[in-house]
């Protein structure tokens, strides 16, 4: 066999849709993770700053925000170790590279190996569904914000009611309703958007929500490849090539 035979065997072994789907989910965990961590942070700063005069008022949100932040560690590590095992199922599982080999070999481990790994992803996908729909919610709000902005700096010339266009923290939630003051309105809102901790905070959160969507992207590619990797393995096994542990 020569080089160039011997590489395009090392090469064709490959799991290109595992090692895809592995870019795609560190990638998007880190933007996830890292960004939203710190979008967070910006956050809870700009409630101490303008929405709120009490520490009373925003305990509450300053805890969940710690927790949360607690919980991305944790989803940066679990991550991180699955779809290197994903990667793992990959390669054990590819029949180019067990084509290397010489031989096809479909194991009842490497079988059942495969329909916990498409189980548990499956779930893991419904549970992301959630997240990521969970993660456009800061993006709305703030979405919200820098339109009533834009809104006031366009009818500041024009109308002297700008002081009733306003953003209350605690109609999403954020707040709780005995909150003083609790919004923001007219000019001193549109000071606050004019503020860098307004525009990275928001830049952040619109970076943790793409993240989001490139780990569920990933977590549906590791589907594919692992529904794939499964009916090869039982074909082979329904062929009777191999049936040992």
């Amino acid at each position: 066999m020569g080089c160039y035979d011997c590489c395009m065997r090392c090469l064709g072994g490959i799991p290109y849709t595992s090692l895809a789907a592995t870019l795609l989910c560190f990638s998007g965990i880190a933007l996830f993770c890292g960004c939203g961590h710190q979008a967070l942070t910006e956050t809870e700063r700009l409630i101490e700053t303008y929405f709120v005069r009490n520490l009373q008022d925003y305990i509450t949100l300053a805890y969940i925000i710690q927790y949360f932040q607690y919980i991305t560690y944790a989803l940066a590590s679990f991550f991180f170790l699955y779809c290197v095992l994903l990667l793992a199922e990959g390669f054990y599982t590819t029949s180019a590279v067990k084509q290397i080999f010489g031989e096809s070999r479909s194991t009842v481990c490497g079988r059942c190996l495969s329909t916990t790994f498409i189980a548990v992803t499956y779930v893991l996908a419904v549970i992301w569904l959630l997240v990521f729909a969970f993660s456009a919610l800061p993006v709305y709000f703030f979405y919200n914000m820098d339109f009533t902005c834009h809104t006031i700096t366009a009818l500041s010339e024009t109308t002297s009611n700008i002081n009733q266009l306003c953003i209350d923290a605690r109609q999403y939630g954020l707040l709780p309703w005995n909150a003083m003051p609790g919004k923001v309105c007219g000019v001193m809102l549109s000071n606050v958007c004019k503020t860098k901790e307004f525009s990275l905070t928001y830049d952040l959160f619109i970076s943790t929500f793409a993240g989001a969507g490139i780990t569920l992207l990933a977590l549906l590619t590791y589907m594919t490849s692992t529904t794939y990797n499964f009916a090869v393995l039982k074909f082979l096994g329904r062929k009777g090539i191999g049936t040992r542990c």
